[in-house]
Parts: C-alpha cells; sequence; structure tokens
C-alpha cells in the first residue's frame, strides 16, 4: 500500500516513557511469560527498563493502597460519565480533547493512564518535572502529547494488569491477543469482575483527585455497551464516524506506529490489513446490536468532517442532546482551541484503486448506512 509519508516510527528515546514504563510488576510479567519472554535482543534493555519500573510502580501502588486504601472506598461517582464511542482514528481523541475544555468534566489525563498504579501519590512531585518523558507530539498524527491531555483509559487498564487487546502492541508478531475482552462476554465471570472492580477502582481515583462527571474515551468500549450500561445506567453515549477510506488508512498507520515504537519486536505487520478490516466489521456489528439497549437521549451521534467545519455548532448540539449542561460557559474555549490548531498538518496518503474497491466491497454496510460517498479521491488526509 504506498503511503506518504513512509511509515516509519522512531522508538522512544532511552530517556523517554513507553506505554508499559507504568505497568505493574505482575501485569508486565503475565505479559511476557504469556508471549514466553519472546523479546527482540535489540530491544531487551527497553524490557528491562520496563521491569525495573514495573517494580517501582507496584511498590509505590502498595504505599498508595495503604494511604487512600478507606478514603477511595467512600468515594461515589455521582454523575454517571459520558462515553465517547468510535474506531481508532474516527475523531474521538478530538472531541475527548473538546469536552475535556469544560471544567465540569473530569478526563483522565494522560499521567493518571501511564502511572495509574500510583498517580495520587506521585503525580505532584512527578509531573512537572518529567515532561521531556514524552515525545512533544504523536508520532501516528502530530497531535501534542503533554502529560495533562485528556487520555484513552484502555491505557490505565493496561498498565493496572487487566488483560486488554491491546497486549497485541507488545508482541505484534503474535497472533492477536485478548480478543475475548472487547465484548467481555466470552470470559468468565471472575474474569468480568475484575476487570469491572479495576475499571470503577481507576475512576474512583480520578473522581477523588479531582471531582467532575467522567467523560471517558476509548475505542474498546464501543463493544462494551451491555456491561457499561449495566455499571452506569444513566451514562451518555456519543457515537463519532469519519469517512471510512480515511479511516482504513489511518488505523494502520496507527497500529504500525504503536507495533514499531512500543512492541518488544521486531514488527513484520503481517495480517494487519486483514485485522483492521475484520476488527473494524466486528465494532460496527456488535454496536448496531446493542444500540437499542440506550435511550435515544442518553445516545448522540456525530460526524468528523461535521465537526471539523463546524464545532461550535456540532458542540452545541451535543451539549443540548445529551443535556451537558449550559454550552456557554466553553463556547469560547472550543472557538480558541481551534484557532491555536490553525497550522495543524494532517497525515496523506494515496489509496490504491485495488484497496478502494476492497475497502468498497467489505465496509458497504457502514458506508451506505452514515452517507459516504464510494469515489476514489487522490491524496486522502487523516
Amino acid at each position: 500500500m504506498p503511503e506518504k509519508p513512509a511509515a516509519t516510527f522512531p522508538r522512544p528515546s532511552w530517556h523517554q516513557a513507553g506505554i508499559w514504563t507504568g505497568c505493574s510488576f505482575p501485569g508486565l510479567m503475565r505479559l511476557l511469560l504469556q508471549n514466553r519472554c519472546r523479546v527482540h535482543w535489540s530491544y531487551l534493555f527497553d524490557c528491562l527498563s520496563d521491569v525495573t519500573f514495573s517494580l517501582a510502580n507496584s511498590g509505590l501502588g502498595g504505599v498508595q493502597q495503604l494511604l487512600y486504601a478507606r478514603r477511595l472506598k467512600r468515594v461515589e461517582i455521582a454523575d454517571d460519565p459520558v462515553f465517547i464511542l468510535g474506531h481508532w482514528r474516527t475523531g474521538t481523541t478530538l472531541l475527548h480533547e473538546l469536552l475535556a475544555l469544560d471544567a465540569r468534566h473530569r478526563c483522565p489525563t494522560t499521567f493518571e493512564c501511564f502511572a495509574p498504579n500510583h498517580f495520587l501519590l506521585s503525580e505532584r512531585f512527578l509531573a512537572g518535572w518529567t515532561s521531556f518523558a514524552l515525545p512533544r507530539r504523536r508520532p501516528v498524527d502530530n497531535m501534542e502529547m503533554a502529560w495533562d491531555r485528556p487520555q484513552e483509559d484502555e491505557f490505565a487498564l493496561c498498565n493496572l494488569g487487566v488483560p486488554s487487546p491491546y497486549a497485541t502492541i507488545a508482541f505484534p508478531n503474535h497472533p492477536p491477543q485478548f480478543q475475548e475482552y472487547f465484548e467481555l462476554e466470552n470470559i468468565s465471570a471472575e474474569q468480568r469482575e475484575r476487570w469491572q472492580r479495576t475499571f470503577l477502582s481507576f475512576l474512583r481515583q480520578l473522581v477523588y483527585e479531582r471531582p467532575g462527571r467522567l467523560v471517558l474515551k476509548s475505542p474498546p468500549h464501543t463493544f462494551r455497551l451491555p456491561l457499561l450500561c449495566k455499571m452506569f445506567p444513566r451514562a451518555r453515549f456519543v457515537h463519532i464516524v469519519r469517512n471510512p477510506y480515511v479511516v482504513f488508512m489511518s488505523t494502520v498507520r496507527l497500529w504500525k506506529s504503536l507495533y514499531a515504537s512500543h512492541g518488544y519486536q521486531k514488527p513484520n505487520y503481517e495480517g494487519l490489513e486483514e485485522f483492521v478490516f475484520e476488527t473494524f466489521l466486528r465494532m460496527h456489528e456488535r454496536l448496531d446490536a446493542t444500540r437499542p439497549l440506550i435511550d435515544s437521549e442518553r445516545f448522540h451521534q456525530c460526524r468528523y468532517e461535521d465537526l471539523v467545519r463546524d464545532p461550535t455548532s456540532e458542540m452545541s448540539t451535543l451539549y443540548e442532546k445529551l443535556a451537558l449542561g449550559d454550552f456557554a460557559a466553553v463556547e469560547a474555549p472550543i472557538e480558541n482551541y481551534f484557532q491555536r490548531r490553525d497550522d495543524y498538518q494532517t497525515n496523506r496518503y494515496e489509496l490504491t484503486p485495488d484497496l478502494h474497491a476492497e475497502i468498497t466491497r467489505r465496509w458497504r454496510p457502514y458506508i451506505e448506512k452514515y452517507g459516504y460517498s464510494t469515489s476514489l479521491v487522490s491524496g486522502t488526509q487523516s
């Protein structure tokens, strides 16, 4: 698949944090043993470094538990969360950042998701002087990175030792891992209870640290509506869609970036395109099947293209539909956000006729449902 620019992604520098740097020791050991420790020799230092940090993460986590356990038990999540649903690269990050501009909202930050074992204890001391541990921009899409920016809570679950499909990032040359943790239905009751317990514990820590209505963004949550509705009967959901041809190219680039930058193997990318095809279909079939569980007043759908064309109008509609409160309080911050992004450059790709035809054939139900054109356009942007 010809791609511009070429999909070459650097490893984090020795002083920069990787995805697994914040993992607990039991969680990292489970991940390594599950994959028979088949770490490429050139990444042994990275792996051993993560193991060392994992010991510190678990130690600090134990101290945090001793200091905060009693207080955290009393924390109640007064307002059920807002969940941002959608496939990877459909604009879920943009929507998360816009909702985070509202001071009434509580979004997990990058530090909290990358150090979920001990952020209550460590954030005030570490976040300020460890900004060098993050790249300035995300390699996959050039969006800014910082410890205090909103982040995907699936990374927190990974680092807390919960099995996740994202384990594939660590060992990309092995078959996709923990795929049953998308829907969370074909796992044991004990495993599901552990997932729920860990998720709720993390959310209570967030609300304890700073109260507010939780806004959570993680594409895997799109598979999990039955369990999320059971856990949070009054939760609100916003689903974002985007041109599927852009989504395909950009998602392939996303996984290539994560595999190359945060894996313990030299990725060969075998089967990656098929994985993207199948996971996309699986996600939207699941969403269509479980969407009736949510009352219409608690579910809103938007298009990425409309959001970037007229963000004020689209966000105003979202606030009104989901009853999120006075939109006037965040109208100016949203407008300022887009003014600061005037120089933002998207990636450009060339979509071959054969690949375009394959996307059209396999994703036609999505294309037709959401009204996207099947025309082949040169220089696809994402």
